[in-house]
């Protein structure tokens, strides 16, 4: 019997039982066949629904030797690989049906130093993971909003959050990272040690191999947190959002702010004005130190208009990172977002943005408006890979629906909202926050990465010329 998987170079590699017994033999974890094994059910599947096919093989992953040999086997037979941590890539590039998934969603280990305030993450972890070890320290680390998130991807990729505008992205509290990079070594990147690997993973993406575990900085944040989230009628959007802008653009930097356009589910416990009702959500945490301060800072967002309903309040932190959570639910449904970055948030882009928002082609589609600033624009923009450090707002259409026959008319309607926005936009995007849909894996990296693209490239030709992690927003080796 054999089994048959992708190459990097396009052909077809056939394995042997025997090949296969020898990569199952060297792992101390599981070598799964095909779909998913009954005695192994696969521990963290895919978020988006439209990439939801097992892989040829997956290799189970417990700790960095097991990845080492995975790098290795795929390496010598030139196999098509990919790499999954927490699943959660809006663009599927943690799915790969024809080719080897390195899989490390077993990885979900979490140690805190509170002296030190660090934190060892493992690659697989998830966001809810972080939080749970580091708020029993009343310490935090800048991560996303959806505690099901991977750290690694978000990470890798920047890292908007709650804390952004405090404490920076994801990847700026980054210190250390275990990486095996495509040639089998293992290496330890930080701002001493692989230098050019280091400022390459943060906010580079999975192209510089697979890391096996971050270390972050951690900062006094909650338990207590102060919490805004208030609910507008949609049709008061363009009012509340100019509201808003005036708010956002000059609150102090310990409130991170955005706004979300979305049909409200008709949730047990929710009041029944905002059943299956289209509304804007108003959000914002305040993390400094008093939540009853923070309350004062935050109450403006509660009368930019006349509320439906309003949540806010001191919450425990934890509870702030999972208040997401249900409308994005892990397997359920299918994705396909786009965002991009503004220097102007104008009357126009408002009312463009409202009209879009009423428009949308189901309950569950998005339409979000994210504040930036403070501590992450003051970070040089070729201190990190991750370049966007000036636009003030970013717009973001996260097209979501359930039923695969509306796939076409969906993804055509976030295209165009996209593209209709790119008028009042500066031309930038965020990759984290971009389907994949026909588009080739190197799209969006010229304008996500600007002038630190090059030096990418020549950071991909030495630390991988073959391209064995190409599975992502690809960046193409460029020697020289």
């Amino acid at each position: 019997m054999t089994v048959t998987l992708l190459r990097a170079d396009g052909a077809r590699e056939h394995l042997s039982d025997d090949v296969l017994d020898e990569l199952d033999a060297a792992l101390r974890g599981t070598v799964v066949l095909g779909g998913t094994d009954p005695g192994a059910p696969e521990p963290c599947p895919e978020w988006n629904a439209m990439y939801g096919d097992p892989a040829a093989l997956t290799a189970r992953c417990t700790g960095t030797a097991d990845v080492v040999e995975a790098v290795g086997f795929a390496r010598e037979r030139g196999l098509l690989v990919g790499v999954r941590a927490g699943g959660h890539s809006v663009a599927g590039l943690s799915s790969i049906p024809d080719g080897l998934l390195i899989d490390l969603s077993a990885m979900r280990g979490v140690m805190v130093d509170p002296d030190r305030r660090l934190a060892r993450v493992q690659g697989g972890a998830l966001l809810g993971d972080v939080d749970r070890e580091t708020q029993a320290f009343g310490l935090a680390t800048p991560l996303g909003r959806v505690s099901e998130t991977g750290v690694a991807g978000l990470t890798l990729g920047g890292g908007y959050g709650h804390l952004n505008a405090k404490y920076g992205l994801s990847c700026d509290n980054l210190v250390e990272a275990q990486v095996v990079c495509a040639d089998g070594s293992v290496r330890t990147a930080s701002e001493t040690d692989d230098a050019d690997l280091f400022w390459a993973i943060r906010g580079g993406g999975g192209n510089f191999g697979v890391v096996t575990s971050f270390t972050f900085r951690l900062h006094p944040v909650g338990p207590i947190v102060a919490f805004a989230g208030v609910m507008y009628p949609l049709e008061d959007l363009g009012t509340v959002e100019r509201s808003w802008r005036e708010y956002a653009a000059a609150a102090p930097d310990e409130v991170t702010t955005f706004v979300v356009t979305m049909t409200f589910p008709a949730a047990p416990g929710m009041p029944e004005v905002i059943h299956d009702r289209p509304v804007a959500i108003v959000a914002a945490v305040h993390c400094g130190p008093d939540p009853d301060e923070g309350m004062r800072v935050l109450q403006p967002l509660r009368e930019l208009g006349t509320p439906l309903f309003d949540l806010s309040q001191p919450m425990p932190y934890s509870v702030v990172q999972a208040s997401f959570d249900p409308f994005f639910p892990r397997g359920a449904l299918r994705a396909y977002w786009k965002s991009q970055y503004l220097d102007e948030l104008s009357d126009d882009a408002i009312d463009t943005l409202a009209r879009r928002a009423a428009d949308r082609p189901g309950p569950i589609t998005l339409v979000n408006t994210f504040r930036l600033g403070g501590a992450v624009h003051a970070v040089d923009p070729e201190a990190t890979a991750f370049a966007e450090r000036t636009s003030p707002w970013m717009v973001s259409f996260d097209t979501m629906w359930s039923d695969p026959e509306q796939d076409e008319d969906a993804i055509a309607w976030g295209r165009s909202a996209w593209e209709e926005m790119t008028k009042y936009g500066n031309g930038r995007v965020f990759l984290n926050f971009t389907g994949r849909q026909d588009e080739p894996l190197q799209a969006g990296t010229d304008t996500a990465f600007g002038r630190n693209l090059h030096r990418l490239g020549r950071i991909k030709a030495d630390l991988d010329p073959d391209n064995v992690f190409q599975m992502n927003n690809n960046i193409i080796p460029t020697p020289g």
